[in-house]
């Protein structure tokens, strides 16, 4: 245990310091196979209950042995970007599982391995559901889609993981609320019209959702709408089969 503790980092919301005990015991719980597993591929997400609520630990790969140098010394870990480009995206209204602390671990001077915990998403719904089911709201969804993504954009934001798997949403009392997640791959900078448009490129979606998404980006950009469209579709096209 002590051992452990040496090469330890964490870092906790700062309204939420309560669960700095259950923060720091993450990477001992995971490794004892605590939690229900939700994902499980190059990286694992896994639900956990603390104190009667439930939260979602993600536990991220381990990089290779450059990066086990790098990380934490020159460079975030992919937990700690996560965590503060969730807690940024928040501030400027887009929402996504609020980050409630990070936990990394060292093995001398190597970075070892990392975890976020975020609260869970009450959002039943990604993407990807709008093609395998039948959503009498589904054209407020991807309209909503269009805004939020013009809020990240006109803020200098661009999700670099912005696929089907990682929208997310539910409707509550006729609204359509959106969250998005994985987090630790984002774009600062300006955000061009084509730039833009090409961060619809991972979503697979019919003309018709096309034009919605085209529409409301347009809107909320100053954009053309047909300009959108045709980039959006152009872009899209082009990873079809990819994604």
């Amino acid at each position: 245990m002590a051992d452990r503790m040496q090469h330890h980092k964490i870092e906790v919301h700062p309204q939420h310091p309560e669960l700095k005990v259950f923060i720091d015991s993450v990477p001992f719980r995971f490794k004892q196979g605590e939690g229900v597993v939700i994902y499980k591929g190059r990286n694992e997400l896994r639900r956990m209950t603390y104190d009667g609520k439930d939260y979602v630990v993600k536990s991220f790969c381990r990089p290779h042995f450059i990066n086990r140098l790098v990380y934490g010394h020159l460079r975030p870990s992919k937990a700690e970007r996560a965590y503060h480009n969730g807690l940024a995206l928040l501030e400027i209204g887009v929402g996504n599982p609020l980050p409630v602390g990070y936990v990394e671990e060292r093995a001398g001077w190597l970075f070892a391995d990392s975890y976020l915990i975020t609260e869970l998403s009450a959002c039943p719904y990604t993407w990807k559901d709008l093609l395998l089911q039948q959503f009498p709201y589904a054209e407020q969804v991807v309209r909503e889609v269009g805004k939020l993504t013009a809020t990240l954009h006109e803020h200098g934001y661009a999700l670099k993981d912005y696929s089907r798997g990682n929208i997310l949403f539910r409707q509550e009392g006729g609204e359509v609320k959106l969250e998005v997640v994985d987090l630790n791959r984002m774009y600062h900078g300006p955000v061009s019209v084509q730039m833009g448009c090409k961060n619809f490129d991972r979503l697979p979606a019919t003309p018709e959702m096309h034009r919605w998404l085209a529409e409301a980006y347009a809107a909320a950009r100053g954009f053309s709408p047909d300009l959108c469209y045709q980039l959006i579709t152009d872009y899209r096209q082009k990873q079809e089969g990819k994604y």
